[in-house]
């Protein structure tokens, strides 16, 4: 078979990273090279530092990058698309213009012989009490349809200096340094102990897949049943490729051959 790709978090158009074009670019040559290889894509949401869908505008801009996903379902390929705790508000434009399949919650699947657990992975475990608000409030409905009201110009400005203004936040709690913290350990891993439960009650789960951490995370939870976190396409380029058989967690170089195995 084909191979299926996961990757997660490029946060495109995010004003507290440089090189913006560079990173579109590399993801784009990225798809391209797997386009002949792939027979789904899964993209974990944060594609986009910010994404607003207004009734007839949506942010300017990742021209390449939207071109190149409709090059793929075009031709065939299945691109599913999770939003995350930046891209919460994607509505119906990436299915009706570039042929994705939305998906609001993870999402159990079974992919040739193995069943698989799939989502962006925020909410998933994290006990913060100011998240949760944050994420009730993006979530509701009526809150949402408040922000519309907004002009585009000023709520996509809004918008993006917010995640700014997040990520700048966030990197004060790691001590300054861009990114999330390194990987907690098994029993202080929010990812890691959700999925521990979760299989208490759904022990058919052979493997969990999440984006959202900015970590490189492959770990056997037991004898049948593996937890991958993905990393981003902010730094570390990684991407997750399943055979059918086999699960790779690679990292993308450009020029190499690696994307070959499957």
């Amino acid at each position: 078979m084909k191979g299926i790709y996961f990757i997660s978090d490029a946060h495109l158009g995010c004003r507290a990273i440089g090189h913006q074009r560079q990173r579109e670019r590399r993801l784009v040559r990225f798809l391209d090279d797997i386009k002949d290889k792939a027979q789904a894509v899964y993209l974990l949401g944060d594609m986009f530092d910010f994404w607003f869908e207004y009734r007839t505008v949506v942010p300017k801009g990742f021209t390449r990058f939207l071109g190149k996903v409709s090059e793929l379902t075009d031709s065939g390929v299945e691109v599913h698309y999770f939003t995350g705790n930046h891209d919460i508000w994607c509505r119906g434009y990436l299915t009706k213009e570039c042929g994705v399949i939305m998906h609001y919650e993870p999402i159990t699947v079974e992919l040739a012989d193995k069943v698989f657990f799939i989502g962006h992975g925020d909410g998933l475990g994290d006990p913060s009490g100011r998240f949760k608000l944050l994420r009730s409030v993006f979530h509701n409905r009526l809150c949402q349809w408040l922000f519309s009201l907004i002009h585009p110009s000023w709520g996509v400005e809004f918008g993006l200096r917010w995640a700014k203004h997040s990520r700048a936040v966030h990197d004060t709690h790691t001590g300054g340094q861009p990114g999330d913290p390194p990987y907690l350990g098994e029993d202080k891993e929010h990812l890691v102990l959700f999925a521990k439960q979760y299989l208490k009650t759904h022990p058919d789960i052979n493997c969990f897949v999440f984006g959202h951490r900015h970590i490189e995370l492959d770990l056997m939870l037991s004898r049948s049943a593996r937890l991958f976190v993905i990393g981003d396409w902010v730094s570390l380029c990684t991407y997750l490729v399943y055979d059918g058989e086999n699960l790779f967690l690679e990292n993308y170089v450009e020029g190499e051959t690696q994307l070959s195995k499957p």
